[in-house]
């Protein structure tokens, strides 16, 4: 009996050392997004500041790494999403949610062979199956490297920049409730009118569907290219996701009924406050009326405005009191008045964070109302594709934004947006925002480095997932127990009907007797 106590002690032992040694842990990045990789990086650079050994395939090495950390560049791709013209949005239709879906797709084709082909990849593959405890790696628009991840023997921490997509909530057993939870794409906050539910519930089956028979395949094939016909479909491969990290908070997106293996970490990438230039923060601290900040993002060029567009901001900036920074990507700015102030490049947390910033005219890019949020700053909304309609959605639901869509830029359009944000009730619920968006139990990346860890210790944590993961969709909803109950109702209306038909019949028959 000594013995056997005494060799379970020592398998308890073994068990807790192998749990505290550093963590061998592989990120896979493949699509050339710098907004995502924002999302990803801080995570993967506070794993290897933990003492874990981080290797990542991406497009954006680490200038800056870390002990333990080291990149495995991806090259060849930045031509995809570089920049956007703003010309390609001056005519879209209703249905662009599905032009968006074709160039996601072709998106993430090009990818996913550009990555399987790579050299970075080949470096990694050399490693033996087992080799890694875990691997974390962005699920958005294709799962082929789902495949690597089965062909390395690891478990899978999948990562999303934005909201979920149509096709994330099946392979984590998630419940999808279409009446207020609206679909990425769609420019819908959760609080929906018949007709919105009804678009809702149609975009999101037809784009699930619509994954399924065309991205999924397209997948396939280039996975069981590189690794051989017995491959499984990636389909299949996606439900083995052990955790999903996705980029909200219900402060700012609204509270959905996410399953435990379906994390919010939503303003993970906001750092510490760094000091402004002195420039920048003479601009800020001598605004007698305040300072209102323009920038569209990392990929969307400002400078490629329509004149016409262009000129109406300047003019509606003209007739404002406070001072505006925008973030113009050339030198100069003709006919620019004289409170505004342009720079190629902004700190933009860190002016959404001075006391001095009254509103933010923004293009509801998530990175930036993640920010708008933390900092409780009212902001102008103008949506240009992917999930900004939705961020922008949540930003006027919350009653701390106004939305200017981009085909009523003009003069009068511009100002009358901005001074309806300034008014301070919209200030108020920015503040309300903020609060709930900073009040956590913990630190968000402390949060995501827990969870990473368990997942590695416990080899996929298999109790994390909902038995609705394996279930198939006749199942799942429930539709064979309707079909049950229907036909029981139906023999039962129809015996009752033909039990009333004989008895009026034999009455009538009585009666002519």
């Amino acid at each position: 009996m000594t013995l056997i106590l005494l060799l379970l002690a020592f398998c308890s032992h073994q068990r807790q050392v192998n749990a505290g040694r550093p963590l061998r842990v592989l990120g896979l990045f493949p699509h050339p997004g710098v907004s995502h990789f924002h999302f990803f990086q801080p995570i993967m650079q506070a794993l290897a500041e933990a003492g874990h050994e981080v290797s990542v395939v991406s497009h954006f090495p680490n200038k800056k790494p870390p002990m333990r950390y080291k990149d495995f560049p991806l090259t060849g791709m930045d031509h995809l999403t570089n920049s956007v013209d703003l010309k390609f949005f001056e005519q879209r239709s209703i249905f662009k949610h599905y032009f968006e879906f074709f160039l996601l797709n072709e998106w993430g084709i090009a990818a996913c062979n550009a990555t399987l082909r790579s050299e970075a990849l080949n470096s990694v593959l050399k490693k033996k199956p087992g080799y890694f405890d875990v691997i974390i790696l962005e699920q958005f628009n294709t799962d082929c490297l789902m495949g690597v991840a089965h062909h390395l023997r690891a478990p899978v921490i999948a990562l999303s920049s934005c909201a979920l997509m149509p096709w994330h909530y099946e392979r984590m057993g998630a419940p999808v409730i279409t009446s207020h939870m609206p679909t990425l794409f769609l420019g819908l906050s959760q609080d929906m009118n018949f007709g919105q539910r009804l678009f809702n519930w149609f975009t999101h089956h037809t784009l699930n569907w619509m994954y399924k028979l065309i991205s999924v395949p397209a997948a396939d094939a280039l996975v069981q290219y590189k690794f051989g016909r017995d491959m499984p479909s990636v389909g299949k491969l996606a439900r083995n996701t052990s955790v999903f990290f996705v980029n909200q908070h219900y402060s700012l997106s609204g509270p959905k009924p996410l399953p435990p293996n379906v994390i919010e970490l939503g303003g993970l990438h906001i750092q510490q406050a760094k000091p402004l230039s002195s420039e920048l923060l003479r601009i800020m601290d001598s605004a007698e009326h305040g300072v209102i900040l323009i920038s569209w993002g990392s990929m969307i060029r400002a400078d490629s405005l329509t004149p016409a567009k262009r000129d109406g901001i300047l003019r509606a900036v003209g007739r404002l009191k406070q001072q505006v920074i925008w973030k113009w990507e050339n030198e100069t700015l003709d006919a620019k008045p004289a409170n505004m102030h342009i720079m190629k490049w902004l700190p933009q947390r860190d002016i959404l964070c001075h006391p001095n910033l009254k509103v933010f005219m923004t293009h509801a890019g998530l990175m930036g109302s993640s920010e708008a949020a933390y900092c409780g700053v009212p902001v102008v909304t103008t949506p240009m594709y992917g999930d900004q309609f939705l961020n922008a959605a949540a930003l006027v639901q919350r009653g701390m934004g106004v939305q200017l869509d981009y085909e009523d830029i003009g003069e009068n359009n511009v100002l009358r947006a901005l001074k309806k944000a300034l008014d301070p009730k919209y200030a108020e619920a920015a503040k309300t925002v903020s609060r709930s968006f900073k009040h956590r139990p913990r630190p968000v990346l402390q949060t995501a480095i827990w969870w990473v860890e368990h997942v590695a210790h416990s080899g996929g944590d298999t109790l994390l997932q909902p038995s609705a993961v394996h279930m198939s969709p006749f199942v799942y909803h429930s539709l064979d127990c309707y079909l049950i109950v229907g036909a029981i109702l139906t023999i039962v209306i129809a015996s009752w009907a033909t039990l009333i038909q004989r008895c009026f019949f034999a009455k009538q028959k009585a009666k002519t007797d």
